[in-house]
């Protein structure tokens, strides 16, 4: 790959228009495979006229395209002992529970000691798929469940029933303030304008659309049960503090630990010491690629999640109760 990652931009022109996004980018820039351009492209790291655009969207004279490529590391992924947290495997697919602290997939910054990495020292056959079987992502310091495919055509088969929304993917995510009910939050998410690191709800974005549910109140602070209908970049840190409660932990879109007055100092020194977004990917549900059987995985709360929500149920609260469950019954819910 060119090393070459200065911003590009180019205006359609009327030869240009009518074709594919990612067609016009792979011609203009041949500096970058097709296939490169389509990943930055699904990532938001091209805008049309200041918007996310899909890999299939056809383009229209005098349109403004912006390329804002990334480093990817050189040379081989290599095969690394990395241990993994395996909840199921068999010769099509193989589910992991994914620790905090680990990236999924290389890239600048993080040329190895991933996911990745830890996968094909489990299974080398893996090498011979694209991203070693990886479908889907969770950032770095989200914890919990990941679906790998193990052959072609399991990959096939989960990449359609992503695409299809009929995977089903729950979290627990610990948000800051005090939810009153629940809800939907249908934004669509895409590229900051400004600030590139992060993603925001902008109007041209890519749909997005997120289920939430109250488990549990505390003071200040409210554990929500989280159903992801797509899957877009940083998708619920996006969306929680789009609806001004943003996920505790949460150095990029939550800013600031907020600890209400009165808390007890345990409690305190437990959410200001909280390393991570508070988010945790407890539940999965999709059909195995193969027999089609339907499948569900479920694993417990990482620990510091855990660990943090003890301290939280030890403060008193106005109103512990959510969706008509008592304090014991929606601990329990919360460790499901």
């Amino acid at each position: 790959m060119s090393d070459d990652l200065r911003r590009r931009g180019l205006r359609v022109g009327l030869d240009q228009a009518g074709r594919r996004l990612d067609q016009v980018l792979a011609d203009a820039f041949p500096e970058f495979s097709r296939s490169r351009i389509q990943t930055w492209i699904n990532d938001g790291r091209v805008q049309v006229d200041g918007a996310a655009r899909r890999c299939r969207d056809k383009l229209k004279a005098g349109e403004e395209v912006v390329l804002d490529p990334i480093a990817e590391p050189d040379g081989k992924l290599v095969a690394q002992p990395i241990p993994l947290r395996v909840v199921f495997e068999d010769d099509a697919i193989l589910v992991v529970d994914k620790p905090a602290d680990l990236v999924v997939h290389p890239a600048a910054g993080n040329p190895d000691g991933t996911l990745l990495n830890a996968l094909l020292h489990h299974a080398p056959e893996l090498a011979r798929l694209p991203r070693a079987g990886l479908v889907h992502r969770l950032d770095k310091d989200t914890t919990g469940l990941l679906v790998v495919a193990k052959t072609l055509t399991a990959h096939r088969s989960l990449v359609a029933q992503l695409h299809e929304r009929t995977v089903r993917r729950e979290y627990r995510a610990l948000v800051t303030g005090v939810v009153v009910a629940g809800g939907r939050v249908d934004a669509p998410i895409g590229r900051h304008p400004v600030q590139r690191t992060r993603m925001a709800v902008v109007r041209d974005g890519r749909p997005a659309v997120s289920h939430y549910r109250v488990l549990e109140r505390f003071s200040g602070h409210t554990l929500l049960a989280v159903r992801l209908e797509t899957g877009r970049t940083h998708q619920i840190r996006v969306h929680m503090a789009h609806i001004r409660h943003p996920l505790v932990g949460d150095p990029l879109y939550g800013g600031r630990v907020r600890v209400p007055k009165g808390t007890l100092p345990q409690a305190a020194a437990a959410l200001t010491a909280f390393p991570r977004q508070a988010l945790h990917a407890i539940a999965l549900g999709l059909t195995h690629p193969v027999s089609g059987a339907p499948l569900h995985f479920e694993v417990p709360l990482a620990a510091d999640l855990a660990g943090l929500l003890t301290c939280l149920r030890e403060e008193p609260a106005d109103d512990a109760s959510g969706d008509g469950l008592d304090r014991a019954e929606l601990a329990g819910a919360a460790r499901r």
